[in-house]
């Protein structure tokens, strides 16, 4: 069918967010209103083996949204990273976005980085808190000093000069989501898609954005593993392995029958609502 708009891909790992699901929903509709004019949008949840009922929440609020919406469930918890690596395969878009659950960036400053995208013709537009112009509200101290010495580290071995590398509220340009792997299934993946894709010669620009403490539930991030893959991250960048966190093959996603008999711990998807 013929579209006249560009179609957008907006990715959106979820794990037990069921308390979240109206915000979010709220923020990801006024999305969809500030770019109605130029981009039509889709929304990828992929679901990391929530044990509450974030599924069911997905399903009951985003029903009637008027927005094409998939839901890729993990059956175990295996990490932002492999939700994200998961949700790129069942996105349509030319433009292609991340976000967080939570909203600590409000998911209405994508039109800043697709706007970015446009103006600069980069290819990766990165939400900045560390930059000059960008700011942090109310973050643990913890996840601010991780972030900043974590940057500050990837600044001093990377030739991608930025001031924010940890951020995965993103926008990328379809053809680097296929065109670059990655191996690392936590958090420590925003780091490595960056690394990787400046290898190959992607252009990266970062836009001043806040954080900002989310206001429902608590932070996923398992801090000392974080700290640990940011370290290995950063000696096989050093040491020049071309994607630093693959170290071993990624497996194409299993294709399943259309009766959805899944063994336990597999992807799944649970189609379209």
């Amino acid at each position: 069918m013929y579209r006249s708009q560009q179609l957008v891909s907006i990715v959106i790992p979820v794990f037990n967010e069921e308390d979240g699901i109206g915000l979010l929903r709220e923020k990801l509709l006024n999305l969809k209103n500030l770019l109605a004019e130029d981009f039509d949008l889709e929304f990828v949840f992929v679901d990391d083996g929530s044990s509450d009922h974030t599924v069911e929440g997905l399903k009951a609020e985003f029903a009637t949204t008027n927005v094409p919406v998939q839901i890729v469930e993990h059956g175990t918890n295996q990490g932002v990273g492999a939700a994200f690596r998961n949700g790129f395969k069942h996105c349509k878009g030319e433009f292609i976005c991340t976000i967080d659950a939570d909203c600590t960036y409000s998911p209405e400053g994508l039109k800043s980085l697709l706007t970015a995208l446009a103006v600069t013709g980069a290819d990766i537009a990165v939400a900045s808190p560390y930059h000059p112009n960008g700011g942090v509200e109310g973050v643990p101290w913890w996840r601010l000093a991780l972030s900043r010495r974590c940057s500050a580290l990837y600044r001093w071995a990377s030739p991608l000069k930025l001031y924010t590398y940890t951020s995965i509220f993103r926008a990328y340009r379809a053809e680097v989501v296929r065109n670059v792997p990655f191996g690392g299934n936590g958090f420590v993946s925003a780091a490595e898609i960056l690394l990787a894709a400046g290898r190959q010669g992607y252009r990266v620009t970062e836009v001043p954005m806040v954080l900002r403490a989310r206001s429902i539930g608590r932070s996923k991030m398992k801090v000392l593993r974080t700290i640990a893959s940011h370290l290995r991250m950063l000696a096989g960048f050093v040491a020049g392995s071309p994607s630093p966190g693959l170290t071993t093959q990624v497996q194409p996603e299993k294709q399943f029958s259309e009766s959805n008999q899944i063994a336990p711990g597999k992807a799944r998807s649970v189609g379209e609502i």
